[in-house]
C-alpha cells in the first residue's frame, strides 16, 4: 500500500498539471463580436494595415485578404503577401471560409489545410464596411483590414484602441508596410 501511495501522488500531480494546461489556453473572457454581419457586403478585398501575424505573414507587404462566395455556401478566401519587401515575389495561399450558422455571420471557420479548422471573428466592421478588426478568442492573431490601402492615422489609432479592448497586447501589433496605390 505504501508504494502505491507515491505513485497516486504522481498521477494527481500529473492530472492537476493537464487541467490547468487546458484551462490555461481559453481566454479570461468572451471575445466580443459584431452581433450581424452582412456577409455578401463583406465580400470583396480588404488591405492588411496591422495585424498579430501568424507564422506565414511576419514579415508581410502589401497583404490583401480577398473574398469571394462560392456556389456550395462557402467562401473562397485569397490572401496575397510579399515577404520581407515590395519587391519581393507574390505569394498566395487559398483558405476557405465558413460562416458558422450560429454566429450572426461574424464567426467563421477557415480553413488552410483539411482537415483544420481556425476560428476567425468579425470583432468589428464599421457601419459602412470600409475598416475590420478580426479576432480569436484566444488573443494570438487580430488584423486590422481596411477597404484602402491606407488609413488616417486617427483611424490607425482608434483601431489599436479597439484591439487593446479586445483584450491583445498590442505591442505585438505590426503595421504592415502597404505600397502607394
Amino acid at each position: 500500500m505504501r508504494a502505491s501511495l507515491p505513485l497516486i501522488s504522481i498521477l494527481c500531480v500529473c492530472l492537476a498539471g493537464l487541467v490547468v494546461a487546458a484551462c490555461s489556453g481559453q481566454p479570461a473572457r468572451p471575445l466580443p463580436r459584431e452581433p450581424k454581419v452582412d456577409v455578401p457586403r463583406f465580400m470583396g478585398d480588404w488591405y492588411v494595415i496591422a495585424h498579430i501575424p501568424s507564422w506565414p505573414e511576419r514579415e508581410a507587404f502589401d497583404a490583401v485578404e480577398s473574398y469571394a462566395p462560392r456556389p456550395d455556401g462557402r467562401i473562397q478566401t485569397t490572401f496575397t503577401y510579399r515577404k520581407g519587401s515590395f519587391d519581393a515575389p507574390l505569394k498566395t495561399m487559398h483558405p476557405i471560409g465558413r460562416v458558422k450558422a450560429d454566429g450572426g455571420g461574424a464567426v467563421w471557420d477557415m480553413q488552410f489545410v483539411w482537415p483544420v479548422q481556425a476560428e476567425y471573428v468579425i470583432a468589428w466592421v464599421s457601419p459602412d464596411y470600409q475598416q475590420t478588426i478580426v479576432a480569436r478568442s484566444k488573443r494570438d492573431y487580430v488584423w486590422f483590414m481596411s477597404r484602402t490601402p491606407q488609413v488616417s492615422a486617427a483611424d490607425y489609432q482608434r483601431a489599436i484602441a479597439r484591439i487593446a479592448a479586445l483584450g491583445y497586447d498590442t505591442s505585438k501589433v505590426r503595421r504592415v508596410p502597404q505600397a502607394p496605390r
